[in-house]
């Protein structure tokens, strides 16, 4: 990473540590993302990226009109950036208890324009949702979650279609189709990511034609997110459901070589110390970058060399080779996150950066869990 692609001309009033999404490159990665994926109508991306109504709108105008969320914040966020202009669907990709159940449907009757869906893996959970939606004379949409290999949520594959026939038949709710999320799919090898995603997939397709027989409806399939994004390129049954590599950062780029979309976020930074002679201290603790995934949290532009001894809440020291001169006192230094996604949810504003300079600031209104809903 060079440090002069990440350079700014007018930041020198810029508290530091900021987070920066430099346009320009985000904009670049979208029009590719989309190419690979054949169209804007065949994504989903995930929006707990970055959380900002700025860029759902940067994407509708690029063709996206379908979003997915972790929070109803998010997807009240995405709604209403959404602003009528183009109707939009949006998925809340997390099962709803609790008061969240009539959260997310008070929003929908909000947003009359926008389809909303709902997910789930149990009968239980989707009965409260359905029986709640009955009272309000709604129905909602929702997905099936699938466990795909994360055994984070999800049904196994071995009980998907019975819970799908037995959902289908509950008041108050629309089954759809599938929601199959594979976070695990970590392999650096493009073609063993593939090979391994291909064997769930021939699962979920065999899924969809035997509900079909039945004459049950399983028209949306929607699929992965960002490292088995390039997994099913081409394969138009299938929406594709990428976050991170909009934006971009260092886990992404350094770990998947198929996916070397230039990082388009860096953490502005300025070093207030020198602690002996190969030292130096910056101002970025851990509350300003995030600490996961395990390891190293970030990289300094143009300063690769520059390795990590220990952070705390405010400091973050780093060691030098001996013979390299240290950067001076007060300089400012971009360290492109390991992980944007969380980095992005611990600032209140996101600077905006286009042609060398900020431009503008996005609010990160969603960072929150309550908005108005």
């Amino acid at each position: 990473m060079e440090a002069s692609a990440y350079a700014l001309e007018n930041a020198d009033d810029l508290i530091s540590p900021a987070l920066i999404y430099y346009k320009d490159i985000i904009l670049d990665n979208t029009r590719r993302i989309i190419q690979m994926a054949g169209g804007p109508q065949r994504l989903w991306p995930h929006v707990k990226s970055h959380k900002a109504a700025g860029m759902i709108k940067m994407q509708i105008d690029l063709g996206i009109t379908r979003f997915k969320c972790a929070t109803v914040a998010e997807a009240e966020m995405t709604a209403e950036a959404g602003g009528g202009a183009a109707p939009l669907e949006i998925i809340l990709a997390y099962p709803l208890v609790g008061p969240n159940i009539s959260r997310y449907l008070r929003l929908a009757q909000a947003y009359p324009q926008t389809v909303f869906y709902a997910i789930g893996d149990s009968f239980e959970c989707l009965s409260l949702l359905a029986k709640e939606a009955d009272e309000r004379g709604m129905i909602m949409n929702v997905l099936i979650d699938a466990d795909i290999g994360m055994h984070r949520t999800g049904v196994p594959l071995d009980s998907l279609q019975s819970l799908y026939e037995r959902c289908a038949g509950l008041d108050g709710i629309a089954v759809k189709g599938l929601h199959c999320y594979d976070g695990h799919r970590n392999e650096p090898e493009l073609s063993r990511r593939i090979a391994l995603a291909a064997e769930n997939d021939r699962r979920v397709l065999d899924i969809r034609e035997s509900l079909r027989q039945k004459g049950l409806s399983c028209e949306i399939l929607v699929m992965g997110g960002t490292p088995s994004f390039p997994c099913r390129t081409g394969q138009e049954e299938f929406f594709l459901s990428p976050g991170t590599i909009f934006i971009g950062d260092w886990g992404s780029y350094s770990r998947f070589p198929d996916l070397a979309f230039t990082p388009g976020a860096a953490v502005f930074s300025r070093v207030v110390s020198h602690q002996n002679g190969n030292t130096f201290t910056l101002d970025l603790g851990h509350k300003g970058i995030a600490a996961d995934p395990a390891g190293d949290r970030g990289i300094i532009a143009g300063l690769q060399e520059a390795r990590p001894l220990f952070q705390s809440e405010e400091h973050w020291v780093f060691s030098l080779p001996h013979d390299r001169a240290l950067p001076p006192i007060g300089s400012v230094l971009y360290v492109i996150p390991t992980h944007v996604c969380p980095t992005s949810a611990l600032y209140p504003e996101i600077q905006i950066a286009q042609g060398g300079k900020l431009i503008e600031q996005w609010e990160v209104s969603a960072r929150n869990r309550r908005i108005n809903y």
